[in-house]
């Protein structure tokens, strides 16, 4: 073979081999390609696998917190209803004298959170500055009279077999704040008179009670007669005769409805707060 021959054959391995080793480049980029493509795809696979099980976990715990949402929202507007009919039912039953076996036991039981949440005292304490705040705006005269209706603090202590004794304490500050409220009326010369439903035959009974728990010096004690019944109309005709004799009533103190409506209630009525189981 001629110089010229062999010349030609090695360029020819020599490009046979280039396109080769070109063959072999190009299956092996075409091979990374190929392996990057199918693991990107498995990532892929999963991110959105784990995208999937994020949403049902979301998805999970927004029906979870819509559930409680609305549990607590029922349960907060079956507390907040039954405290409107509660306070609804208390009002009718101070205009109508329900007893305490009258009140149904929800109302018993939000009574008693009443008290012990500390409600009550605070209801008292708010009302009592009322009163002294009210009284710092007039002056006393001998015209001028106040009305006190002592039946509360004349009511014996609740039955020892109530459920609770925060009960009593109420009953006792009760007292104890009428109590202050007379003493501080009579040293500033205010005429106090004391009403009562309490029948005339218990006269003497009840001015004993009244001197052994503080109370004396009052102008005069209001108790209807034996045959009288209907002590809102006996409350009415002792005001009216007592305006009828020239007297100016200036305020009537209670915590009972019968005492503070009908005729001649004076310039301001006040009435102390209540618990059902003082009806």
């Amino acid at each position: 073979m001629s110089a010229y021959g062999h010349q030609m054959e090695r360029e020819f391995s020599g490009q046979s081999l280039l396109s080769r080793g070109d063959s072999g480049t190009e299956m092996g980029s075409r091979y990374i390609t190929e392996s990057g493509f199918y693991l990107s795809s498995f990532a892929a696979t999963i991110f959105i696998a784990g995208l999937v099980t994020i949403g049902v976990l979301l998805v999970t715990l927004v029906v979870s917190l819509a559930v409680m949402v609305q549990s607590c929202e029922s349960r907060s507007k079956g507390v907040v209803d039954s405290h409107r009919h509660c306070e609804i039912l208390a009002l009718h039953g101070e205009l109508n004298g329900f007893k305490p076996d009258e009140v149904p036991p929800v109302c018993r039981s939000l009574s008693l959170q009443y008290i012990e949440g500390g409600g009550y005292a605070r209801d008292l304490d708010f009302t009592m500055r009322m009163i002294e705040s009210f009284f710092d705006t007039v002056s006393p005269s001998n015209d001028r009279v106040v009305l006190m209706d002592i039946d509360d603090i004349l009511a014996p202590d609740p039955r020892s077999n109530e459920p609770s004794s925060c009960i009593k304490g109420a009953t006792y500050l009760k007292k104890r704040r009428t109590l202050e409220l007379y003493t501080k009326l009579q040293s500033r010369g205010w005429s106090l008179i004391l009403l009562s439903r309490k029948p005339e035959r218990q006269r003497n009974g009840t001015i004993q009670k009244l001197n052994f728990i503080g109370y004396s010096g009052w102008s005069s004690l209001m108790m209807r007669s034996d045959r009288e019944t209907e002590t809102s109309e006996y409350f009415s005709r002792q005001r009216k005769a007592l305006k009828e004799e020239g007297n100016e009533i200036i305020s009537v103190i209670s915590s009972e409805m019968d005492a503070l409506t009908g005729w001649s209630v004076g310039i301001h009525v006040f009435k102390l707060p209540n618990t059902w189981y003082e009806s």
